[in-house]
């Protein structure tokens, strides 16, 4: 039986992407890649326990939520994947090792072990082709509107990894293409005495990033890749605070570099 005759996702299954705020006027366009925690119901569990799949390997706890707030106070589109990073990881290119992984953080993924290039290429071609052709859609909309973007990659991390804590409350990501936005971001975020600001931490974006090389590189598109500590994110209140401290950081960057440009 073929892949078409036998589709990963089926009618219980959600769509790959959603777009939440479609019509949002702002330069903005904040991305979810592990916004979600569903499995197709083809897939089962994956072998998983339900606490596992509640955990940080399964999804970035608290951007969804987050996405959405954010999304609101800056009138900006939200455009996000509700499937399990351990499914298929749309921020990893898709045929790498890690992309669909047999162990994360110590935990066996049962239903990832010896996965064959026909399971891996179902999985590429139901969610994570679906949902990078949805952005490349999008950003192709913009910019024939003629609206700029500026590309935000939210995700969040673990307080604890490997045994280590994690100070940071918050990280800046950035490495390639125009950083000038994610550098006027951090400076913005460092410049708040009540914040512990990562540059590159806890994750440094290098070649294992997908979405922003992408999408915003070759585009020469300004970008910042978020990350904030879910245990931050863990109840509405902490959601709701952090929304509000990107909007203003989001805001005050813009100006930061509107005024840069102006006295060069």
């Amino acid at each position: 039986m073929t892949l078409l005759e036998n589709p990963l996702l089926g009618a219980p299954d959600p769509a790959p992407a959603r777009l939440f705020n479609a019509g949002g006027q702002s330069p903005f366009l904040i991305v979810g890649d592990h916004a979600g925690n569903a499995i197709p119901q083809q897939l089962g569990t994956l072998g998983l326990l339900e606490a596992d799949r509640m955990r940080h390997i399964a999804w970035d706890i608290g951007v969804y939520d987050l996405g959405k707030a954010l999304a609101q106070a800056l009138d900006a589109p939200f455009l996000f994947q509700h499937y399990s990073r351990l499914v298929i990881d749309c921020n990893r290119d898709p045929y790498h090792p890690d992309a669909s992984p047999a162990v994360s953080d110590g935990i066996v993924i049962p239903g990832n072990a010896e996965l064959t290039p026909d399971r891996i290429a179902a999985r590429v071609a139901a969610i994570h082709a679906p949902y990078h052709s949805r952005i490349a859609a999008e950003l192709a909309r913009r910019a024939a509107a003629a609206q700029p973007t500026i590309f935000l990659a939210l995700h969040s991390f673990t307080p604890t990894l490997d045994g280590t804590s994690r100070p940071w409350e918050i990280g800046i990501l950035h490495d390639g293409g125009d950083t000038r936005f994610a550098e006027a971001l951090l400076a913005e975020l460092i410049a708040r005495p009540d914040i512990t600001v990562g540059d590159n931490e806890p994750y440094q974006m290098d070649a294992t990033d997908y979405s922003v090389p992408r999408h915003a590189y070759a585009a020469g598109m300004p970008y910042a890749e978020i990350e904030i500590r879910q245990d931050l994110l863990a109840e509405a209140g902490g959601v709701a605070a952090w929304s509000l401290t990107l909007c203003l950081a989001c805001k005050a960057a813009l100006q930061r570099i509107a005024a840069t440009g102006a006295g060069s």
